[in-house]
């Protein structure tokens, strides 16, 4: 269509109306010189009216996302290609981070946290999911400390109300192994140290749950007793050549962070292990140690249950064989038995035997706690001025008797009050 005026270049009059990408524009048809552009609308009312409207407008969106949403948004999308999670996964942790954007908690928080958020958004949605991920595994790709991790953890799931399902144990065993690079050969793993992936998760699983029978793991990080029984299982599978191996080889070999404690975790569940040993019959003729003691770790998981009723024992089991037939108090001798005394000063004279019979007897099964109490700390003496009496001191009911008088002790007070 043609329009009125001449082009500025050339001052042809050949002005023609071009809808150029959906877009009028106003172009010389002798030259090709571009006049005008036309206006950017969104609705058909106003391209019947010409109405102009702004760029930002043309679009239907108000309002543009903000550089650090579009930053997380992605941070959250790329999280979750890295650990190939589903497109449902990645849909909702990018909601949850948009709210968490939206509360006021989160508008002054450190740019750090803000960064740490995306990944708090991605642990929730797996845990929600029951997809099996560690903090650590989350933490170890944010290159993020695991302590700020868990603040900011513990805020989103506190300021959006979120419910997330703790991880069980058997997950977590299967997730911090597959972690674990020792389940192929390569160059800083020997063949020998090269284990099948499935055989030692069977095993790990089976030692994590004798932890849990002796009460190894309540109140425990679950961590340091997965990496311990991990351990112990890789050594069961071919003890000759990694009998040798140390706690902290294996983790560096394993590629895997060595839990301070681990050690604690290890040594307490080779005492388990030395306890049951001690129940089967055809043990008690080898010298076994806790180094030695792996070599049968499969034989012990096989009769767990049977040799944890022999080894441990409640209080009530106790009574029953302190009054049965045949077992009398120190000091009651029994028809056709040896006398008493000999026996106590055959125990006085070897008290290492005594001792060491002692220990072999089952014993009550408690919590490490229990067993080995830590050290209270001692409170600091009273200062002379605060030990003071001063007279109005609480008097306790049972000492309240002592300081009522009669009527005799009355008069006798008044009377000694009144004399000169």
């Amino acid at each position: 269509m043609a329009a009125r005026g001449r082009c500025p270049g050339c001052g042809s009059a050949a002005l023609v109306e071009d809808a150029h990408y959906a877009q009028q524009q106003l172009v010389c048809a002798a030259c090709g010189c571009v006049l005008a552009e036309g206006l950017l609308t969104t609705t058909y009312a106003e391209e019947e009216h010409l109405r102009e409207v702004a760029y930002s407008q043309s679009t239907g969106q108000k309002e543009q996302l903000s550089r650090c949403l579009q930053r997380g948004i992605r941070r959250v999308q790329d999280l979750c290609k890295v650990l190939q999670l589903p497109r449902v996964f990645e849909e909702t942790a990018v909601s949850y981070f948009q709210r968490a954007l939206q509360h006021p908690s989160f508008h002054l928080v450190s740019l750090e946290k803000k960064e740490l958020l995306g990944g708090c958004c991605v642990f929730v949605t797996c845990r929600q999911h029951n997809w099996p991920v560690t903090m650590g595994t989350i933490c170890s790709l944010l290159y993020a400390k695991q302590e700020l991790f868990a603040s900011v953890y513990l805020s989103l799931q506190k300021e959006l109300e979120l419910s997330v399902p703790a991880l069980s144990l058997a997950d977590l065993v299967k997730t911090h192994l597959n972690s674990f690079r020792l389940f192929q050969q390569t160059a800083d793993v020997p063949a020998r140290f090269v284990e099948d992936k499935e055989k030692m998760v069977a095993r790990t699983m089976q030692i994590v749950e004798l932890a849990s029978e002796t009460w190894l793991v309540t109140g425990r990080h679950p961590v340091p007793i997965v990496t311990a029984a991990a351990f112990l299982s890789w050594q069961s599978l071919q003890p000759a050549a990694r009998l040798t191996c140390t706690l902290a080889r294996f983790c560096k070999l394993a590629g895997v962070d060595l839990p301070p404690p681990a050690h604690l975790r290890l040594k307490e569940l080779l005492e388990i292990l030395l306890r049951m040993a001690s129940q089967l019959a055809w043990l008690r003729v080898f010298n076994v140690d806790k180094k030695t003691v792996v070599k049968y770790i499969g034989d012990l998981l096989q009769h767990r249950i049977f040799l944890l009723k022999n080894a441990f024992c409640l209080e009530d089991g106790e009574e029953q064989r302190a009054a049965a037939p045949g077992e009398g108090r120190p000091g009651e001798g029994s028809p056709g038995s040896p006398p008493v005394a000999g026996g106590a000063a055959q125990e006085e004279g070897c008290p290492s035997e005594g001792k060491r019979q002692r220990e072999d007897g089952p014993r009550p099964l408690l919590p490490p706690c229990l067993i080995n109490p830590r050290k209270r700390l001692r409170t600091a003496a009273p200062s002379p001025s605060a030990s003071a009496i001063t007279g109005d001191e609480p008097i306790s009911d049972s000492e309240i008797e002592q300081y009522l008088r009669g009527p005799e002790e009355i008069r006798a007070f008044r009377k000694a009050k009144a004399w000169p």
